[in-house]
């Protein structure tokens, strides 16, 4: 194994290194959240298949896979499709509103008020998702180097925190980079094909199988259903999604840049669920599915090409956990404590800004490290982040991107009686139920619609200087028209001659199981 240690201490010293140099760089407000909106189309694309497709996406679609073959590739598959859906229809406009955060937004559309709820809720979502991501280097690292749970947690916990801390969204779109292109050559390029031939190719893993291995929606109707409630509409509100839009260059960057990514994850599904048939036929009796990603990696490849595929495991799950952390860090500072003091979270771009945010994550990841060494499990908890964070937060947020007629009151209560009806519903039906988030969803959207209707449209003075954000017209901190400086919408002065530097050459399973196998 000390080929595969070697090929793991490389990468990990590299995260650390890259932490370094966008800590150089990340000298604003903008530089240190959202990379200075400067990201070309291809640092975007893969930044964003990076962070959506995170441990679970890679280690879950191959146990997905295991235990019901080719349509285990569905969960993976709507993230896919939430991203496509995002990118092109929302995107383009997001990046114009020149915002960091989804409550900043709510507030710009409504007139304020709404985005003190909201942000509680989203940094909940956010916190889980990191501590999710957190508690799976403990995996990774007893695979690697057979670490004590604590240790490992810490150890790749700290490098996390280290690199985020110490340049922000550079340093986390610097490794995202890495991540992607080392998940590219892991999974799809080395151990899809291996592990297909190691199985005897498709044609003996057909006749080793249940028919239904190969069938494309045998995972069931229900459980498909579930995972576009939860994952597609997820993909389409969550902060740590949203403020990877932020940082496009532009609205052509941000729609087929995400549209990419969104690609990207399609292929990415596909090969999971074939990686996973492929062990079942090679190990058809392990006692978890998720051990089935390992065992493969172990057993089936050569040293060097296995600590290369682990070392993909690995940034599956740091490209997610550095995206929640910095996202979570972000909600709690801008749209939680700079209320409580009264203070805007766009107040301005100084050195003091940024010290102030890279306090948030440090604080925010030693908070994480902790949580997810005090928990063995945090599938119920997650649950709750999600369902809340769908069944309070889609109906206002999309509501306020297309529907004019709706009100702050209405997206007050739809997140109130949302939040509530998936709370009520969990306790009735149990937290991993399917049904609070189906209803939740649907009293959510009820109360969003009557309440708007029988309330005063929203100041027409709020509605001009909204749509003069979604056009691009107005500037980052006041919301006032632009002067013209012949740039593109978007760009900063003096951005062009730093792009350089920013783009490259060249049976229905349970609730309890969908969330658990949770998109990252």
């Amino acid at each position: 194994m000390a080929v595969d240690y070697a090929v793991i201490v490389v990468y990990l010293a590299g995260m650390l290194a890259m932490g370094w140099w966008g800590m150089r760089r990340a000298k604003s407000k903008s530089e240190f959240l959202v990379a200075g909106r400067r990201l070309g189309p291809w640092m975007y694309s893969g930044t964003m298949a990076a962070i959506v497709l995170g441990g679970a996406s890679t280690i879950g679609g191959v146990g997905l896979g295991y235990t019901h073959g080719l349509s285990g590739a569905w969960m993976v598959f709507t993230i896919g499709l939430g991203l496509l859906a995002l990118s092109v229809f929302f995107s383009a406009r997001i990046a114009r509103l020149k915002v960091y955060t989804v409550s900043e937004m709510l507030d710009l559309r409504y007139g304020g008020r709404a985005g003190v709820i909201s942000g509680i809720v989203m940094w909940a979502y956010t916190l889980m998702l990191a501590v999710t991501s957190t508690i799976a280097y403990a995996t990774i690292f007893d695979v690697l180097f057979d670490l004590h749970r604590t240790v490992a947690i810490i150890l790749g916990g700290a490098i996390v925190v280290a690199y985020s801390t110490l340049g922000g969204m550079w340093s986390i779109t610097l490794t995202d980079m890495v991540q992607f292109v080392v998940k590219t050559i892991g999974v799809l390029l080395l151990l899809l094909p291996i592990a297909v031939v190691k199985a005897g190719g498709f044609s003996e893993m057909k006749a080793q199988l249940p028919n239904d291995y190969f069938a494309p929606l045998g995972i069931g109707g229900e459980t498909i259903f579930t995972y576009v409630l939860i994952y597609t509409f997820g993909m389409l509100i969550g902060q740590d999604i949203w403020q990877r839009v932020f940082t496009a260059r532009g609205d052509k960057v941000a729609r087929w840049g995400g549209t990419v990514a969104g690609t990207y994850c399609l292929v990415y599904a596909l090969a999971g669920a074939v990686i996973g048939t492929a062990a079942k036929v090679l190990y058809p009796d392990l006692s978890s599915a998720d051990d089935a990603f390992a065992t493969i990696v172990k057993d089936e490849l050569p040293m060097g090409v296995r600590g290369l595929v682990l070392a993909a495991a690995l940034a599956a799950v740091m490209s997610t956990s550095s995206g929640a952390l910095i996202a979570c860090a972000t909600v709690a500072n801008n749209d939680i404590w700079a209320r409580l003091r009264g203070v805007s979270g766009r107040s301005g771009e100084d050195h003091d800004e940024v010290r102030g945010n890279r306090l948030f994550i440090l604080i925010m990841g030693v908070g994480v490290i902790a949580i997810a060494i005090a928990l063995n499990n945090v599938v119920e908890a997650l649950t709750v982040a999600y369902n809340l964070l769908v069944g309070g937060l889609l109906v206002p947020i999309l509501g306020g991107l297309l529907w004019k007629r709706g009100t702050v009151y209405g997206a007050l209560a739809s997140v109130i009686v949302g939040g509530l009806a998936v709370i009520g519903l969990m306790g009735k039906y149990g937290i991993l139920a399917n049904e609070p988030i189906f209803y939740g969803l649907l009293s959510s959207l009820a109360v969003y619609l009557i309440v708007s209707l029988l309330t005063k449209p929203t100041d027409e003075a709020v509605l001009a200087a909204w749509r003069l954000r979604l056009a691009g017209e107005a500037t980052e901190e006041t919301g006032e028209p632009q002067e013209e400086t012949g740039e593109t919408t978007g760009e900063a002065t003096g951005e062009a001659g730093q792009r350089g530097m920013t783009e490259p050459a060249g049976a229905t399973p349970s609730r309890g199981s969908i969330t658990g196998e949770a998109r990252r």
